[in-house]
């Protein structure tokens, strides 16, 4: 491997730099818009309503089981 320059190493420091400052600018604004959690209730609106719907479902049917044992 031929020996870099000094020029060479800088320039390649800074090159590196600069794409190390635009990757945690990225991973920054990914993270705050997965940890925003007013936007996920937004964007799984649908899902959520149907996970709600079928715990209720499921409680539901779970307290009449045990009311029918109750009576027999």
């Amino acid at each position: 491997m031929p020996a870099r320059s000094p020029a060479e190493i800088r320039s390649s420091i800074e090159s590196n730099r600069a794409e190390l400052a635009v990757s945690v600018e990225r991973l920054r604004g990914e993270i705050t818009r997965l940890t925003d959690w007013r936007g996920q209730l937004e964007r799984h609106r649908t899902q959520i309503t149907v996970g709600v719907a079928l715990v209720g479902v499921a409680v539901g049917l779970r307290m009449l089981g045990r009311r029918r044992r109750r009576e027999r």
